[in-house]
This record gives C-alpha cells, sequence and structure tokens, in this order.
C-alpha cells in the first residue's frame, strides 16, 4: 500500500481520449461512473475539482459532422456546442447525489493576468467553501493553440496542474489511456515496466515519454510529466493512472499501487513563503498598530484593515508588500488583496465596511494568512 498524503482538495483531469467517444460523442457511461466515486469519496475528500476535456469530442456529432474536424472554425463550433452539452452532463449525474457543479471556462491570458488569476483564485476557493464540484475547462471556442493540438502551455494536462496551484491542492490525478509512466514505450515494447513511484522529474524522464496514441486528445505523456513537475513545485502530489479502467480512481486513492505515483519532497509551504520573504520584492507598505503585530507575530492570523494606520508605495492586488510595525521595522510580508488605493480607503476600518466603502468586497482581509510570511525574529 502507498503511503499517500492527507487530502483536503483534490483535481481530477480527464482527457478527451477517455471522456468521448470517436462516433457517438460523450461516453455517458464512463462519465456517470467517475461522478459516482467522486461524490463518494467527497466524504472524506472535502474540496473536489475537475478539469475536462471533451468539449470538441461532446459536439461535433451535434453540428452533424462525421468525425472530429481539422478546421480550426469548425473545432471552435464544435466546442461551443459541446460545452453547453458537456457541463449539462455533468451538472445532471452531479445531480443525482446532491452536489451542486459549476462551469469554470479558463484562457491562457486569465491564468497569466495577476489580477484575473487572483479573480479565478478567490471563485474557486469560494465556491469549494460552499461544497460545489467546479468543472473547469480550456474555452476552447475562443482559444485556437490547444484546438490546433500544439502540445504547450493550453493543454488540458497543463491547465490542471496551474489550477491545482491556483488553489493549493493536495494531489492532482491525471486520468490517462495507459496504466501510468513507463521506462520504455508500452505500445511498442512488451517488456516495458511501469514505474510505480517518481521523486525526481528530469530531462531523461522527459525522454521516455511518448506522444498521444488515441488521436483525440492535445497532451502525450511527455505532457502529463511536464504538468506533474508545475504540480510539484506548487507543492501538490500527482497521480497518473489509465482511467479508462475507472477501478483505477478507488484503488489509487485507496493507497493501492496502481499508476505512478509523483512524490515531492520538499515543504512546499516553505518554499512559497520563502518566495514571499526573499524573493519577491516589496511592490509597497502596510503600516499596522501593536494589535495587528501581536494578531501576526503570536497568533499567526490574517491582516484585517482595522489594524492597518497608513499605505504606502504604489501596488496592485496580488503584489507583494511589506508590512511595518509601529517602530518602523519589518513584521511581515504578504500578497495583498487590496490594490494600494483601495486599501488606503480601507485603512483603519472594519471588514464589514469594505463593501460600503469601496462598493465591492472580495475578501475581509487585506491579506490572508495562507499569503503571508512572518519576517521579524522579534515578539510582538
Amino acid at each position: 500500500m502507498r503511503k499517500l498524503p492527507k487530502i483536503e482538495t483534490l483535481v481530477v483531469k480527464v482527457g478527451s481520449n477517455i471522456l468521448t467517444h470517436h462516433e457517438r460523442g460523450v461516453n455517458l457511461e464512463f462519465l456517470s461512473g467517475l461522478v459516482r466515486i467522486l461524490c463518494n469519496f467527497k466524504k472524506n475528500i472535502p474540496n473536489i475539482v475537475v478539469v475536462s476535456s471533451g468539449a470538441v469530442g461532446a459536439g461535433f456529432k451535434l453540428l452533424g459532422f462525421s468525425e472530429r474536424p481539422q478546421n480550426i472554425t469548425d473545432k471552435q463550433a464544435c466546442a461551443a456546442v459541446g460545452q453547453a452539452r458537456l457541463i449539462w452532463e455533468y451538472d445532471r449525474e452531479f445531480e443525482k447525489y446532491g452536489v451542486t457543479s459549476a462551469q469554470i471556462l479558463i484562457t491562457k491570458d486569465d491564468l497569466s493576468n495577476r489580477r484575473r488569476y487572483l479573480n479565478a483564485r478567490y471563485t474557486l476557493r469560494r465556491l469549494l467553501e460552499l461544497g460545489v464540484v467546479p468543472v473547469i475547462n480550456e474555452n476552447d471556442s475562443v482559444v485556437i493553440e490547444e484546438l490546433r493540438q500544439i502540445e504547450n502551455f493550453t493543454d488540458n494536462d497543463n491547465l490542471s496542474a496551474l489550477v491545482s496551484g491556483l488553489i493549493g491542492a493536495d494531489m492532482l490525478l491525471i486520468l490517462s489511456d495507459v496504466d501510468g509512466l513507463f521506462d520504455k514505450d508500452p505500445f511498442k515494447n512488451k517488456d516495458a515496466k511501469r514505474i510505480e513511484e517518481v521523486k525526481y522529474i528530469n530531462e531523461e524522464l522527459l525522454n521516455v515519454a511518448g506522444d498521444s496514441v488515441s488521436g483525440v486528445g492535445t497532451g502525450g505523456m511527455k505532457s502529463k510529466l511536464e504538468a506533474a513537475g508545475k504540480a510539484l513545485d506548487a507543492g501538490c502530489h500527482v497521480g497518473i493512472i489509465n482511467g479508462m479502467n475507472l477501478f483505477n480512481v478507488e484503488a489509487f486513492l485507496n493507497g493501492e499501487d496502481v499508476g505512478t505515483f509523483f512524490n515531492h519532497i520538499e515543504d512546499p509551504l516553505t518554499r512559497r513563503k520563502h518566495w514571499i520573504a526573499y524573493a519577491a520584492g516589496a511592490s509597497g507598505e502596510l503600516h499596522v498598530d501593536n494589535g495587528a503585530v501581536n494578531a501576526l507575530v503570536n497568533k499567526k492570523t490574517s491582516l484585517l484593515p482595522s489594524g492597518v494606520t497608513k499605505v504606502t508605495g504604489h501596488f496592485g492586488m496580488g503584489d507583494v508588500v511589506a508590512v511595518i510595525g509601529p517602530d518602523g521595522k519589518e513584521v511581515a510580508r504578504g500578497k495583498v488583496r487590496y490594490a494600494s488605493e483601495d486599501a488606503d480607503l480601507i485603512k483603519g476600518k472594519k471588514s464589514s465596511d469594505i463593501s460600503s466603502i469601496l462598493g465591492y468586497k472580495f475578501t475581509d482581509e487585506i491579506i490572508h494568512r495562507d499569503d503571508l510570511v512572518v519576517t521579524t525574529n522579534n515578539g510582538a
């Protein structure tokens, strides 16, 4: 039996090759079985996110195409129609178990733009707090790269890794059409052996990976390894299993030896907070009172606007700023949830007053404790 980490947040990536038929569109039997398993595990894993391909595969038959089209415009049309059908099927299946699902469509720009990245993060976190299962897909109807079947940033293997980092997932489970990572191409070599566990992803390992053999998806095993590397860097464990057999999903999450398990060694929280504390230059300062210093240093709380006395510098939402105590010394650093202009307006105010002052409210905190690291060596 494998010793898996405690999983509070799980991201499951589902590929086109196992979710859709070449002739019939959505594989309803598979989708129904997957949702049943996920709802069963939701009793112990409170936060579950599905990154699902399959919009084009779900839509081409509905538009009268005999096979998946090659023309980009036709693919976009199929994606637009197929995404509606796909999310409808997911919603219908989750509803059977009293679980609400949500559709999130993401583009590359959403994840490269800091403000939209954070907006997506807050939305996903809130959905999870409400018990919702977000179903995420690349916005194929407006994105060209994935539809060209170029293995790059925007294929859903990599999207699933970025989502894992976005929400701080504990496990990314990639459902593939092979039994995991092998030491050589299992379709060409009968003596190929499955690699049970991987601790490091290097060029040698990437060279072992082959391309997708299904002709349906955009990401091959190399793409999955690159995605695994991104997820590991974000502090998320990774599993790659054969999702064609849904028993493997249950077996893997129960700690059985199926697929390939990518087990990171470094402490991701330390690594991320090290970056906040030392690598990221402070874009501004939040001066705080003694009460806030005591709360941050001794109680490890978030920084609320009520404790802020002065805002200096110009910074945007998501930038790293220094937190300065009454003595003028730095107490902490963190990623702010409000831009400098808005932070200045709400300084010294109660969190309950944010909406009336700004006309909106993202969160109660100016800096959430998950995005904050204490840098002082002194007590309060």
